[in-house]
């Protein structure tokens, strides 16, 4: 089958053709490096429950959970009495600012995150959260917030009440992953879900200063996927994220999860396959394979789909426990990368516990698109150790960093073609849960790698919620 076959010979020799993939990297370009600067405590009471294997202040999905604009870092979490918080520090400082926005979590479900962004056209920080298949909560400050952090107080009081609506735009009744885009305008987008895991289609609304508009959907739940073992009639496309290049290109790696467990081989594991890329360069209106041929419109009756020609970059069947909604970032020269991670095949080819197995074998693989146009695929050599995400960033050398479950941070160079891949910081006294939330903002800003992390507890007694911070090459 094509779909599934496409590209496969140019990444089956990404790992020993590196020069290939050097890029624009220079040699006297330094390679990546760590130092850690300092943590400061959000919360030393979160709230605490595991669902889904994660904790809903830190599940790695979030965009953002934790983000830098004009010189200020803002995190959102819940509180151990289900409260939604907003903080905010000036870069560097020790101690946070915090206010409740007035709205309290109503599930134990991971799920349920904070998400934010910031629309640059009139300077508001907007809030989408609490979400699972189900309808959701927004918030939004006064217009300028954001644009005069140091002049503007941070009280409840720059936030509007709590809505089910944005603006009175109804979206889905069935609503999940809010993730929110800054396009180049200044204007603000938001990608979510329709519908259910197994079912479900992806959206994009946009706020331009005044109102919401929503845009439509983008991807199709239908269309037939066959696999050795059977065939599927519904799914759901999973992103690795939805990110503006410096170009203004629009770039999603994505991921399929089949409705019909017929297609993998023993009910234990779980039915992710194959890793997607689409581009949009008109702000998300059309969508576009790797070829540059139009496989989507959002809003309109021809959208992403499963049947489509030329979607793959890295095909896998869904017997090794693909991770969804790992991590994309983009390069100085607007290339897509991404992290992936299952269980390779010298592990076995079947799954039979998804967790367990990942927990035991999984590995993560950068995945990226060189400066001749070709896909090349690394495996990063860091067992997971868990079964949870692991995040990608790059820094202004094209260094590319990965944070593993727990802290742990392994680095790889440009210059080598991403393949002298080491870990830089072992995790060791973060006692983290498990996944973080990246600020994927900061890097650009200041050159800092700065994370939000858990500790460790057990049950639903809670723990401490810390941002922690590591300088990267100057």
């Amino acid at each position: 089958m094509h779909r599934r076959t496409l590209l496969a010979a140019a990444l089956a020799g990404a790992v020993v053709t590196p020069a290939l993939a050097s890029g624009t990297a220079r040699a006297a370009d330094p390679g990546p490096s760590v130092t850690r600067t300092g943590t400061t405590t959000l919360d030393g009471q979160a709230i605490f429950f595991v669902s889904y294997d994660g904790l809903v202040n830190n599940n790695a999905f979030q965009k953002n959970g934790l983000l830098t604009y004009k010189g200020y870092q803002y995190a959102v979490w819940y509180t151990a009495d289900r409260n939604a918080v907003v903080g905010r520090r000036a870069l560097g400082a020790s101690t946070w600012s915090t206010v409740k926005v007035g709205h309290t979590l109503k599930a134990d479900d991971s799920h349920n995150v904070i998400s934010m962004g910031v629309s640059k056209v009139d300077g508001r920080l907007h809030l989408n959260m609490d979400s699972h298949s189900d309808g959701f909560t927004y918030v939004k400050s006064v217009a300028g917030l954001m644009d005069d952090p140091a002049g503007l107080s941070w009280t409840a009081s720059r936030f509007g009440a709590p809505q089910s609506t944005l603006d009175g735009l109804a979206l889905t009744s069935q609503f999940t992953y809010p993730q929110f885009v800054s396009t180049p305008e200044g204007k603000l987008q938001l990608s979510y879900r329709v519908a259910v895991s197994g079912n479900g289609r992806n959206a994009l609304a946009e706020y331009d200063g005044t109102k919401w508009t929503n845009l439509g959907e983008w991807s199709a739940s239908t269309g037939t996927y066959t696999s050795e073992h059977g065939s599927s009639t519904a799914r759901n496309m999973y992103l690795h994220g939805i990110d503006y290049d410096r170009n203004g290109r629009l770039h999603s790696f994505f991921t399929w999860r089949e409705q019909n467990g017929a297609v993998m081989c023993n009910s234990g594991g779980i039915t992710n396959h194959d890793t997607g890329y689409v581009y949009s360069d008109d702000r998300g209106r059309t969508w576009r394979n790797n070829a540059g041929t139009v496989v989507g419109v959002t809003g309109g009756s021809d959208k992403v789909s499963v049947t489509d020609a030329g979607l793959v970059v890295d095909p896998l069947n869904p017997d090794h426990s693909l991770m969804n909604q790992e991590s994309q970032f983009t390069d100085s020269a607007g290339r897509p990368h991404a992290i992936i991670s299952y269980v390779p095949g010298r592990f076995g080819q079947c799954t039979t516990n998804y967790v367990a197995d990942r927990t035991a074998g999984g590995r993560a693989f950068h995945v990226r698109k060189n400066a001749s146009g070709t896909w090349q695929k690394t495996e990063i050599p860091v067992p997971l150790n868990s079964s949870q995400r692991t995040k990608l960033i790059l820094d202004k050398y094209d260094n590319a960093y990965a944070v593993f479950p727990f802290g742990r941070i392994a680095g790889a160079s440009a210059a080598s073609g991403y393949t002298d891949w080491k870990i830089l910081f072992d995790g060791s006294g973060l006692n983290a849960f498990g996944e973080v939330v990246i600020d994927e903002t900061r890097v650009a800003q200041d050159g800092v790698l700065s994370f939000m992390y858990q500790e460790k507890s057990s049950g639903t007694t809670p723990s401490a919620l810390h941002v922690t911070d590591f300088r990267l090459p100057a």
